[in-house]
């Protein structure tokens, strides 16, 4: 639901979001199926939620594309990924680009949600 994306179509889902006739903007969708090869696979983890228009059904059947969907099975990988981190496997760090103070949680969304310096997550230290 967060995918940017640039031209005429993008610029049509934004204004469809904004008078409430889709929800979804789908450019990482349409752009993963438009390049998936034939007979392949395209997995969609995360948050496509509600109504999404111009998605290439086309492409999508001519091409035999099988589509893999769903949540994160997070009581499945929480424990194993918390052992992991313990036993310094795994380092999370390396994906914190900025720590903030609480107060200023509503500029730390703004760098998240437009990408400003970098930003690819966040800690909140209160």
């Amino acid at each position: 639901m967060e995918a940017h994306g640039t031209g005429l179509l993008f610029a049509f889902d934004r204004v469809k979001q904004g008078v409430g006739l889709e929800t979804d903007i789908p450019t990482a969708l349409r752009q993963a199926l438009l390049a998936c090869r034939k007979g392949g696979t395209v997995s969609v983890a995360g948050v496509y939620a509600g109504f999404s228009d111009r998605v290439p059904l086309g492409s999508f059947m001519e091409k035999g594309i099988t589509m893999k969907t769903g949540q994160t099975h997070v009581h499945r990988y929480l424990r194993p990924l918390l052992d992991a981190i313990a036993r310094e496997r795994i380092d999370p760090t390396v994906v914190i680009t900025h720590r903030l103070a609480l107060e200023d949680a509503a500029h730390g969304y703004e760098i998240f949600e437009s990408k400003k310096d970098q930003c690819i997550k966040i800690v909140m230290q209160p």
